[in-house]
């Protein structure tokens, strides 16, 4: 029997005209306290049970050996909380203002990072194998359960460099070093998402005064339609039918789940 979820109803989150244009020309929109506080508290224990209960690494087996683990027994997108964070209206809403009214999951990761988690280099997540333009968009929506303060792991974005044609280890050499331009997002309240243009560099910069306090951060991808996407999992077909089975969509999102905006997986080398 496939199971199903009921969702409570959302008002629209209109953005201001100088939000859509600062995401246009630096890459990048911050959305403090944007996710309902009932909805962090939900997520918050799934996220714990997707990294006490090992899930996370059975997911992560199924990518490094998809032959022999075939698809998770559990995705994010099947815990309640991270299913409806998913078509998390609002959510939608941003991103239909940004990359226009048809637009693909592409995928979700939730991790309860420790304290003391090294930094992340340079990087951009934009999936396009060779990179060859940026005439369709792509988002990660960047959710901090818990925020982040001054004992927390910062986020580093170089505005506006979502335009460059480059490869995603393109500035990996920096490591996390401070580059000219940047800029750094290291306070924001419990439930804030920050909205990067998936093309956007960016690097998680190590804090040395880091507390005892563990790091919950969401991360859902979407793209816009018009072309085909290369998936990064294996099991994308299983993921995005468990979303249509789930009604993840809430009826209001036809290609939220469509697979034809896909190319088939090829395994990175």
């Amino acid at each position: 029997m496939t199971s199903r979820t009921s969702f409570a109803p959302e008002r629209p989150f209109p953005l201001e005209a100088a939000q859509i244009d600062r995401f246009t020309r630096l890459g990048y929109l911050v959305l403090p306290a944007f996710l309902p506080g009932d909805l962090v508290e939900r997520l918050k224990p799934e996220a714990d049970r997707w990294v006490d209960e090992g899930l996370r690494d059975r997911s992560i087996q199924s990518c490094v050996d998809p032959g022999a683990q075939g698809p998770p027994p559990v995705m994010e997108i099947e815990l309640a909380a991270h299913g409806e964070l998913v078509g998390h209206p609002p959510l939608m809403d941003v991103l239909a203002q940004l990359m226009g009214p048809e637009f693909v999951f592409h995928h979700m990761h939730s991790h309860r990072q420790d304290p003391g988690i090294p930094g992340k280099s340079w990087h951009h997540d934009y999936e396009q194998n060779p990179q060859a333009e940026r005439t369709h968009t792509m988002i990660h929506t960047l959710h901090y359960l818990d925020g982040i303060d001054a004992g927390t792991a910062p986020l580093a974005v170089l505005p506006g460099s979502q335009y460059e044609v480059a490869a995603k280890n393109a500035r990996a050499a920096h490591g996390t070093a401070e580059l000219p331009g940047e800029v750094v997002i290291d306070r924001l309240p419990p439930g804030s998402t920050v909205v990067l243009h998936s093309a956007l560099f960016h690097a998680r910069r190590p804090n040395p005064r880091q507390g005892d306090q563990p790091r919950y951060l969401v991360d859902s991808s979407y793209c816009q339609v018009g072309r085909r996407w290369p998936p990064v999992k294996p099991f994308w077909r299983h993921m995005l039918r468990r979303g249509r089975d789930l009604r993840l969509d809430r009826g209001r999102w036809p290609e939220l789940f469509a697979e034809r905006h896909f190319e088939e997986y090829v395994r990175p080398v």
